[in-house]
Formats: C-alpha cells, sequence, structure tokens
C-alpha cells in the first residue's frame, strides 16, 4: 500500500494546507493501493509562489548548467527505472512488458532528448543591429494524464528544465504515483528548491487554481478537448500562454496496394496496445469497400490472438484505467451495435474468466459510416472502427471529417501516392507505412486536438518568450 499525502513544494515534502485524502484504485483488482492528498487552492498558491521565488535564479543559470542537471536526472531516473515501471503497472494498468519497454521508457528519452536539444540550441541570433533573445517564459503550471503518466510529464518538465523555466505539476490523481517517483527523482539529483513543485488534486479545484493563478506565466494541459477548454477558460483573464494536447480520432488510410496482411494487422494492434489508452491511436481504419471483407478477416484473427488479463502476468492488454472509463467504453461498444455497424470481434462485457477489473475485450467494428458514434468520439478503449471507401479522394475527406487533428496514418507500397495522401490530411502527425516514434519529432494536434507542440527541439519553444533588443551592435559593426 502506497502512502503519498505530502506535496513537494520548495523543495521539501509538506503537509497539505487542509487535510484531505482519495484512496488509489488498482484498475487490474478494484482493490485500494495507495492514498494521496488532495489539495486546494491555498497549497497551489504556495507551490506557484515558491517557483515564483526560484524563477529569479534559475531563469539566469547558464547553459552548462542545466545540461549538468538534466544529466543528474537521467542517472537518477536510472536508478529508479524499475520502480517507475512498477508504478504505472498498479497505477493505470499497463502491462510490465509494455510500462519497461515503452512507458517508463519514454520518461528518460525526453530527459535525454532534452539534453541533446539543449547542447546547440539557439537562444540568441543576431538579425543586423538587433538582437533577437528567447528566453524563459516563468512559472509555468502543468496538468498531466493518466495513460502515458510519465511520458507526458517528462516532455513537459525536461524542456521547461532545459530552458530555464520554474513549474508546479500536478499529476493525474486516477495515476499519482509516477508522478511521485519523478518528484523523488529530481529531488536526488538536486533541482534547486522551487523549480519543480508537485500538488496533487483535481481538475475543478487544483487544476482551475493553477490555470487562474496570475503568477503563472503559462500552463500546459494534456487531456480530453471538454477539460482543455476549461482550462483555456480560466487562464483567460490573466492572458497567460495556453498549451494543449488534447484529444484525437485518428485515421489509418489503406490504399489499395498497400500489404494487407501487414497494414490491417499492425492498424488492429497499434489500438490495442495501452488498452487503446492512446489519444493518437489509429482508431478509425479506412479501407477500400471491395477490400471490407479481406480486412474484416484479417482484423478479427488479430484481434482475437490478444490476450486480455493481469498487467503482472505476461497478458498483451491489460485494463482500462478506472470503472469510469470502463463505463463509458461499454456504452460506446453498444452504441455502435445499436447504430447498425457489423460486430467483428469483441463487444460488451469484461473477456471470458475476468469476473473482477476493467477489462475490455478487443473490439473490431466493421461497416461503420463516418456518422456513427463510434466514428465520431473518442472512445479511449481496445476499439477499432473500419471504415469502407471508394476512392482516395473520399478516404481523405472522410479522413479530414472530424473534430480532431492529432494523427493521421497512411499504408501503401507506392510511396508518391503514400506522401500525396499524408500531405492532404490535417494533422499534427502523420505517420507512414507503420514508422518507429521520432523523439525529434514535433506532437502536437490540428483543430480540437490542441494547439502547440511537444517533444524536441519544437517543445523548446513553447517555453520561450522572444524579446528583440533594437540597437543592439552598431550600425556600421553590422554592415
Amino acid at each position: 500500500m502506497r502512502n503519498y499525502t505530502k506535496f513537494y513544494i520548495d523543495g521539501k515534502w509538506v503537509d497539505p494546507v487542509v487535510a484531505k485524502t482519495l484512496d488509489v484504485i488498482n484498475p487490474a483488482n478494484e482493490e485500494v493501493c495507495g492514498t494521496i492528498s488532495m489539495g486546494g487552492v491555498a497549497d497551489v498558491d504556495h507551490a506557484v509562489m515558491a517557483a515564483r521565488r526560484a524563477f529569479a535564479t534559475f531563469s539566469q543559470t547558464t547553459r552548462e548548467e542545466r545540461i549538468d542537471l538534466l544529466e543528474r536526472i537521467a542517472v537518477e531516473y536510472q536508478k529508479r527505472y524499475a520502480d517507475m515501471a512498477a508504478a504505472i503497472t498498479e497505477e493505470m494498468g499497463a502491462p510490465g512488458w509494455l510500462a519497461q519497454r515503452a512507458q517508463a521508457a519514454m520518461g528518460i528519452g525526453h530527459v535525454q532528448t532534452a539534453i541533446e536539444v539543449l547542447k546547440n540550441y539557439k537562444f540568441e541570433e543576431q538579425r543586423g543591429t538587433t538582437l533577437l533573445v528567447k528566453e524563459p517564459i516563468g512559472v509555468c503550471s502543468f496538468i498531466t494524464p493518466w495513460n502515458w503518466p510519465v511520458n507526458q510529464i517528462a516532455c513537459k518538465v525536461a524542456p521547461a528544465l532545459a530552458t530555464g523555466c520554474t513549474m508546479v505539476l500536478k499529476p493525474s490523481e486516477i495515476a499519482p504515483f509516477s508522478g511521485y517517483i519523478w518528484a523523488e527523482i529530481l529531488h536526488a539529483a538536486g533541482v534547486p528548491a522551487g523549480v519543480f513543485n508537485l500538488v496533487n488534486g483535481d481538475g475543478p479545484v487544483v487544476g482551475a487554481a493553477m490555470s487562474s493563478h496570475p503568477e503563472v506565466d503559462m500552463v500546459s494541459f494534456t487531456g480530453s478537448t471538454r477539460a482543455g477548454i476549461e482550462v483555456a477558460k480560466n487562464a483567460a483573464p490573466t492572458v497567460k500562454r495556453v498549451h494543449q494536447e488534447l484529444g484525437g480520432k485518428s485515421p489509418n488510410i489503406i490504399l489499395e496496394d498497400a500489404d494487407f496482411a501487414s497494414a490491417v494487422s499492425g492498424g488492429i494492434r497499434s489500438v490495442m496496445m495501452n488498452s487503446g489508452q492512446s489519444c493518437n491511436a489509429p482508431t478509425r481504419m479506412l479501407v477500400p469497400g471491395k477490400k471490407m471483407d479481406e480486412v474484416i478477416a484479417i482484423a478479427k484473427e488479430t484481434a482475437d490472438s490478444h490476450t486480455v488479463g493481469d498487467p503482472n502476468g505476461n497478458a498483451q492488454l491489460g485494463p482500462v484505467v478506472s470503472e469510469t472509463q470502463w463505463n463509458k467504453i461499454q456504452g460506446l461498444i453498444q452504441k455502435g451495435i445499436d447504430e447498425g455497424a457489423t460486430l467483428v470481434s469483441g463487444g460488451v462485457g469484461r473477456p471470458e474468466g475476468l469476473d473482477k477489473g476493467y477489462y475490455v475485450k478487443p473490439t473490431v467494428f466493421a461497416n461503420v459510416t463516418n456518422d456513427m458514434t463510434i466514428a465520431k468520439e473518442e472512445i479511449f478503449g481496445p476499439v477499432v472502427a473500419i471504415l469502407g471507401y471508394d476512392s482516395v479522394e473520399q478516404a481523405v475527406t472522410i479522413g479530414n471529417d472530424t473534430e480532431y487533428g492529432l494523427a493521421a496514418y497512411v499504408s501503401g507500397t507506392d510511396m508518391t501516392k503514400v506522401r500525396e495522401v499524408a500531405s492532404k490530411l490535417r494533422a499534427g502527425q502523420v505517420n507512414l507505412n507503420g514508422a518507429a516514434p521520432d523523439m525529434m519529432a514535433p506532437f502536437g494536434g490540428f483543430k480540437m486536438s490542441g494547439n502547440g507542440r511537444e517533444w524536441g527541439d519544437h517543445a523548446f519553444g513553447e517555453f520561450l518568450e522572444v524579446k528583440a533588443v533594437l540597437g543592439y551592435a552598431p550600425k556600421a559593426a553590422a554592415e
């Protein structure tokens, strides 16, 4: 049983102003696995003011000092790697293999990426007699979700530290353990007091206080579009920068000349990984209508081959994160059935033999139309909707016919055609033929999927303000 009832503020573990706790539920067995404190407005204020005080000095540190700090964080992270992976499995149900190879790996990956970017990042540029200077934006509020918990903490904190910002983090109260271990790692690495602070709590109280605080210069939020809108509203009166990575309903266009065995099975597996709890998952598979029967056969075989069960065992899928999410997913699966989509695999209820835990059957629907609920709403579970198209132009139209624009996928043999389709898709990241992740590639979305970018050098820009110093150089010298 984990007992995390203190907050990390100004370099110390402190008690909340008002004692209020929340039980954390292990989604694999529905049992209480830990307790956290729930913060309030006063806790946020203490953390923000600590960050404000620390900014005066941390913003003046050198590139070399911040590289050294990030390198110490990487060393401490490696010491706690196994602890981090185990915490993620316990708090949100990621299978052990996934927590080890991907979930925990992303945390240190973002730290190492920030180090590499920082080594050569241009914070100054002279244009004629004017000097352009990129300076840290200030105090940042970070509100992060539960689905890839340390990934979404690290991809904010690492570039913020690299650019000289100070910060307050609110990890998800549903999956808070990894955030605590992250704070312990930063403390062990010697992050100066007040530079990084952690306050637990919920969105309506702590999240709103962090978004609206007048001493916060920037708020970065990852989560649902609905919650992101509330963050933006709360931030508006203080005209702070708002960065958001929100929902997705990503199209996966499989062209007629693709290797269907590979493309279809790969698309199904991609959605099923992490039990469908990835905002960029290719949940809408678009295939030539005349190939629908072939696609259904491949999709069914692939989905049915997935094992679901105890994340500490050998299962490919663990549970989804909570009872609330399980109920939402079940309702949307039923909606797909009610609206006339063809149920290829899975369906409502728990998988056979599992009567406890928030487990969902790997589910595939075919003959879906883009006006169906399961094609429009982000399900955030192991559910794939297969849609048919008559022409590539129609596939692109259907692919873009969504309020989201986080990611898109294209598969085919003719790379000229694949690239042409990619150029027409309105999404922040387009994956061609199952390309591997790129830690330097910007991550973020168009439309209702958010604004701004994370990962790599593009992330640095989110934490910097540009100052123009006119007359910095004599005219003659500039010439």
